[in-house]
């Protein structure tokens, strides 16, 4: 079996929008590099393709055995420019230096749908080149095979030589279906014919004979492309949903649950750090009386909160001659309740001056108000009645 590495050379120029090759020159010419790969491929599993393009010359693809790498970068192929098929040629003639197999023949398979532009002194001195190294050509001519006709058979007949003929040139008229026209040809078939390996019987994709059944083998044909977009998409669908899940962060619920046993951990030593009378410290300032809103009181009521207060100074503060016992007796009554605070009897408090020096002190109170002056006039007649009959007492003793 003949080893061989192919450079498949794909003509994108603009040439390839006309639509004398249905649907599209493109198109129709995508559909037949794809039924060469697989030939090239299927006659022997050593075999291996490339793809270059010829307009804008670019190595889409080294040689490979895998051709669903080669028609992945062929359609994404679009028409752009002109074409340049010298410099297509040797930019392939370079891929073919660095294939794997150096016991593999070598061969450039060109698909040529535009005009060549280029003297035929110059297609001569390429092809010779060519025929050095020994590559062989297959060219593929079709759209512009009037133009092209000349040049193309001189470049095939230059690398064939006299005797040579494993170089071909395949011309095509314009029709409806460019592939189905390379199934009998050299390209397909091969130098011995024996080509087309894995295609059906009789060379024939699908084992059906195209001019005899054009209909079936249309029908074969869209149904086969169908199922290989939807292995495609297929395929771009699960690496799609692999990848995102391979490095997929956290989700919320575990986040939210490993901060809820962070503060759940937190809170157990603090609980086991805090002393144990830090509760009943929180309690007592908690409980503690706030601050009397002077301005909501009339003052009546201010009066009586100043005697109150002035009562609390007087019972809070010891006398310099108590002793210890008796400040310990009183200081019990820091303690009492606010209820029995409201019941101490201020009837004894008879002393005007401490109460004007009270009052003066209280914000919000005026001293010359008449109402607090009648209150200080009962307050003095009262001392005054007090005074006389102490003295009628001390006068009876």
């Amino acid at each position: 079996m003949v080893l061989e590495s192919t450079m498949i050379c794909v003509d994108n120029s603009d040439y390839m929008r006309n639509g004398d090759f249905i649907p599209t020159r493109m198109q129709a010419q995508q559909d037949a590099i794809n039924l060469v790969c697989h030939s090239k491929t299927r006659s022997n599993p050593e075999n291996n393709v490339g793809l270059i393009t010829l307009a804008e010359v670019e190595v889409l693809t080294t040689l490979t055995t895998d051709v669903g790498k080669i028609l992945a970068k062929l359609h994404q192929v679009q028409p752009c420019g002109d074409i340049n098929f010298l410099t297509g040629m040797r930019i392939a003639h370079l891929a073919l230096k660095h294939r794997q197999g150096k016991n593999h023949k070598m061969r450039i398979v060109a698909f040529v749908g535009s005009p060549v532009e280029h003297d035929e002194k110059e297609a001569v001195k390429v092809a010779k080149r060519l025929k050095k190294e020994k590559v062989n050509v297959d060219i593929v001519s079709f759209g512009e095979d009037a133009l092209n006709g000349t040049v193309l058979s001189t470049f095939i007949n230059t690398i064939n030589g006299k005797e040579g003929n494993s170089s071909h040139l395949v011309s095509i008229p314009p029709g409806p279906h460019l592939s189905d026209a390379l199934l009998s040809s050299p390209v397909i078939q091969g130098e011995d014919g024996s080509g087309g390996a894995g295609l059906g019987g009789s060379g024939f994709e699908f084992g059906v004979d195209p001019n005899e059944d054009p209909e079936l083998a249309l029908a074969l044909r869209v149904s086969m492309e169908e199922q290989r977009q939807r292995q495609q998409e297929e395929a771009r669908r699960t690496q799609t949903t692999e990848t995102p899940s391979a490095t997929a962060p956290p989700t919320s619920h575990e986040v939210s649950s490993d901060e809820a046993m962070l503060e759940r951990a937190l809170a157990m030593s603090i609980e086991e750090s805090a002393p144990p009378a830090a509760a009943p410290v929180a309690a007592a300032a908690s409980a503690a009386p706030q601050e009397p809103d002077f301005s909501a009181m009339t003052e009546d009521e201010q009066i009586a909160f100043a005697l109150r207060m002035s009562m609390q100074d007087v019972v809070a503060t010891p006398s310099s001659s108590s002793s210890g016992s008796e400040e310990k007796k009183e200081e019990p009554s820091k303690a009492k309740p606010k209820d029995e605070e409201m019941e101490v009897d201020y009837s004894n408090v008879t002393d005007t001056d401490f109460l004007k020096s009270v009052l003066e002190r209280l914000p919000g109170v005026d001293p010359q108000n008449p109402e607090v002056q009648e209150a200080l006039k009962s307050a003095g007649k009262d001392e005054s009645k007090d005074k006389d009959k102490d003295k009628k007492k001390d006068a009876k003793k």
